[in-house]
């Protein structure tokens, strides 16, 4: 095989054992840290993790499968069904031997106090790491603000300010 091959075969090689992994780029790292911090996993846009909780914007099929062999064990969707037409997510996840959970909500008006409650209840209940998302990560920082002010003790400025580096971008959701 000439040399410019065999590289371009190597490179290939290495990019289809990337997983999850830290941005300072230790994949053996425990998920236990008690400050926000940045993660890549696969092809998800935007991912932080804070303890043993992955913060994401949507994962795509091989993503999933990825963060399965990275440990995770519950998935918490808040997005509607009807959001998600490329796969079906829950068979996916539960194919893959994860829990699955869907709390769905888009609209301001559907996030109620009810949706932050079982939010809180399943943040703090469900078998971790617990991989949470929604399409951009704009709803998963929304109902961060009250989990880590209520469960965390975190002054509301900087809840506020980690939900806007997990995605929050909505001035309606922040309120």
């Amino acid at each position: 095989m000439n040399k410019p091959l065999l590289a371009i075969v190597v490179a290939l090689a290495a990019t289809s054992f990337v997983g999850c992994q830290s941005t300072h780029g230790n994949r053996s790292k425990t998920i236990s840290a008690d400050q926000l911090e940045p993660y890549e996993c696969g092809t998800i846009t935007r991912v932080h993790t804070f303890g043993s909780i992955f913060l994401a914007s949507q994962p795509k099929p091989e993503d999933f499968e990825q963060a399965k062999d990275f440990g995770v064990k519950t998935v918490l969707n808040i997005r509607h069904e009807s959001e998600i037409t490329d796969f079906n997510e829950p068979k996916l996840v539960t194919d893959l031997g994860m829990t699955y959970i869907n709390l769905p909500w888009k609209k301001t008006s559907e996030l109620t106090d009810a949706v932050f409650e079982k939010t809180s209840h399943i943040l703090n209940t469900s078998e971790r790491p617990i991989l949470f998302h929604c399409s951009s990560a704009n709803r998963v920082g929304a109902v961060w603000i009250p989990w880590r002010v209520f469960e965390g003790g975190l002054d509301i400025e900087d809840a506020v300010a980690e939900a806007k580096t997990i995605g929050l971008r909505s001035p309606a959701l922040e309120q």
